[in-house]
């Protein structure tokens, strides 16, 4: 009995001994037939460019195919040529600092800012006017607001009269420029120095843009625009703004605190009749 037991044993341990040989021996025969098969694509794909081009073409493909289908979206691809905005960190020291205490003051982000003071910078350097005078006349007028738009019908940044400077805005395509912010910025630009070369002083140019040049008053708006212009011009400067007063170089005489003259009944606000005549 213990014979028989022995000799079925043996058999066993003599099968899966012949057994392992044997798959080692495919197994081995078999990785040696890859590695050949391996190295003689890659002398085929190198004598051959036009299918190893056709290969990448195929596996691309095919890689395509796996890909899952993109999210639907009604987002535009292009929608960054329409956007207003750059990173502070481009513009020059100057420029930034400017335009960060812009943001934190009117509480407008500070990408969209950028481009306004990197523009009224180049504006500036082309008109001879200062930028931060500029941007203090936006400050006053519309608060950074783009789509700003006053009871009388002043518009934008820099609260342009559309229906009296229309003509302003025909090389850019029409009047609906005025609420492009840098559009209406150049065209506000234009306004601000026919007005001052008509009144023949800076502080004569805002009472004329703002549309007082009759009245005995023009509710402290030149004040207000010179105020802010010091304000940014310390900070352009690397200076903590002070609360002071603006400079009174360019008052050529006080001007009195009285209340503005009321427009008769059924006639136009007088802002709408100054600004034609400059036109």
């Amino acid at each position: 009995m213990n014979k028989a037991f022995d000799a079925t044993a043996r058999g066993l341990r003599t099968f899966v001994s012949d057994v392992a040989d044997g798959f080692f021996e495919i197994t081995h025969n078999g990785f040696a037939l890859v590695g050949l098969a391996i190295v003689f694509a890659a002398l085929a794909l190198v004598a051959r460019p036009d299918l190893r081009q056709t290969g990448e073409e195929q596996l691309m493909g095919w890689l395509q195919s796996r890909k899952p289908a993109p999210e639907v979206t009604d987002l535009e691809p292009t929608a960054i040529e329409r956007t207003t905005a750059a990173s502070p960190s481009d513009l020059p020291k100057q420029q930034a600092a400017v335009a960060y205490w812009l943001s934190k003051k009117y509480s407008v982000a500070a990408e969209p800012l950028s481009v306004l003071v990197a523009e009224a910078y180049n504006i500036g350097k082309r008109t001879k006017l200062d930028p931060t005078l500029i941007l203090a006349i936006m400050a006053v007028e519309s608060s950074f607001n783009p789509f700003a738009q006053s009871q009388v019908g002043a518009q934008g940044l820099m609260q342009v009269m559309t229906r009296v400077h229309g003509d302003k805005y025909e090389s850019a395509g029409g009047t609906l420029t005025a609420f492009d912010p840098v559009t209406n910025m150049r065209v506000g630009v234009k306004v601000l120095q026919e007005c001052i070369t008509r009144a023949g002083s800076l502080e004569g140019g805002l009472r004329y843009y703002v549309g007082a040049a009759n009245l005995e008053d023009d509710g402290g708006y030149a004040s207000k625009v010179m105020a802010e212009h010091e304000r940014l011009l310390q900070v352009a400067n690397g200076r903590a703004p002070s609360m002071l007063p603006p400079r009174t170089t360019v008052r050529a005489q006080p001007i009195p605190i009285v209340a503005p003259v009321k427009p008769e009944e059924g006639s136009e606000p007088a802002k709408v009749a100054l600004l034609s005549a400059v036109s």
